[in-house]
C-alpha cells in the first residue's frame, strides 16, 4: 500500500518598501518581478501572479510543504533586495519593510486574485497601500497597527 499526500495551500502574500516610500520606478519593477519569479522557480514555489508596485509587491503562490510562511517571506524579501542592491538599479538605498500580509486563498477565488493583482496601478489610482492594508486586515478580522506602516 503507497502512502500519497495531496496538499494546495494558495497565499496572497503582500509585502512593502520599507516605511512604504515609493522607491521601486517604473523601468525596474519589471525587473523586480522577474527576480521574484526566479526565487520561486530556484525554490521549487510556484508563482502564480505576481505583481511590483512603486511600494509594495503581491504575489499569489502555492505554498509547497517544504517551507513555512516565514521562509518564504524571507526568501522574495531577501534574495530581492540583495539583487537591488547588487545591480544598483535604484536612485536610492532600498530594504523591504520588516513585516509581511499573508492571507489564505480559496481555489474557487483563484482566478479573481489574479485579477485583483494584474489589476494593481488601476487600484492604487483611487486607494492607498496603506488603506488596502486596512481592507485586507478587515476582511480577515485582524487588527490594524500603525507599526507596519513606521518600519
Amino acid at each position: 500500500m503507497s502512502s500519497h499526500s495531496y496538499n494546495k495551500v494558495w497565499l496572497h502574500l503582500i509585502w512593502g518598501t520599507k516605511r512604504h516610500q515609493k522607491t521601486i520606478s517604473p523601468k525596474v519593477q519589471p525587473k523586480v518581478s522577474q527576480k521574484l519569479f526566479e526565487i520561486a522557480q530556484d525554490k521549487n514555489i510556484f508563482l502564480k501572479s505576481c505583481h511590483v508596485h512603486s511600494n509594495h509587491v503581491h504575489t499569489l503562490i502555492d505554498l509547497p510543504t517544504s517551507y513555512s510562511i516565514e521562509q518564504t517571506a524571507k526568501y522574495f524579501k531577501g534574495i530581492s533586495s540583495n539583487y537591488l542592491k547588487k545591480e544598483d538599479i535604484l536612485n536610492s538605498r532600498f530594504s523591504w519593510c520588516k513585516g509581511y500580509g499573508v492571507f489564505s486563498v480559496s481555489e474557487s477565488v483563484v482566478e479573481k486574485v489574479i485579477k485583483y493583482i494584474k489589476n494593481q496601478d488601476e487600484h492604487h489610482r483611487t486607494k492607498t497601500f496603506r488603506e488596502e492594508v486596512q481592507e485586507f486586515l478587515a476582511a480577515y478580522n485582524l487588527e490594524y497597527t500603525e507599526d507596519w506602516f513606521l518600519e
